[in-house]
């Protein structure tokens, strides 16, 4: 892990409103903010259409916050993350939309875009100084 890595969530799991997009497109349909989250973490390996494919599959027999928690999962351990209110499983099968937003939310503060997908790295903006203006 490295020294800038935050164990800390850049957002609260009830923090949904943040992103007025995110959570529309989160409720209303969250197959795709799941796809995204999860080609971000796999880094490319698996599209977004075949998480979300995947995601809405299991959302007919309700157990696609079994699938989901898996990839919040990888998240936690990826940036070294707690485990927090409560067990991944158990925060996706409560709070499913809210968890996918929090998760979405943590891949843009490390420099992720997931609605354009992997692209290999981070974004991370260009440092401006003041006096070269």
């Amino acid at each position: 892990m490295g020294a800038a890595m935050s164990r800390k969530w850049s957002s609260g799991l009830c923090s949904c409103g943040q992103s007025f997009g995110t959570c529309c497109v989160t409720c209303c349909c969250p197959c795709v903010t799941f796809g995204r989250n999860a080609e971000i973490l796999d880094e490319g390996r698996t599209s977004c259409a075949v998480h979300g494919m995947l995601y809405f599959l299991l959302m007919s027999v309700s157990c696609q916050w079994v699938y989901s928690c898996i990839y919040r999962e990888k998240l936690r351990s990826k940036y070294g993350l707690p485990a927090e209110p409560c067990p991944d499983c158990l925060v996706h099968f409560c709070c499913e939309p809210c968890a996918l937003c929090q998760e979405h939310a943590e891949l843009k503060s490390r420099g992720f875009d997931a609605s354009k997908g992997w692209d290999g790295r981070p974004m991370v903006p260009p440092v401006r100084f003041p006096m070269f203006k």
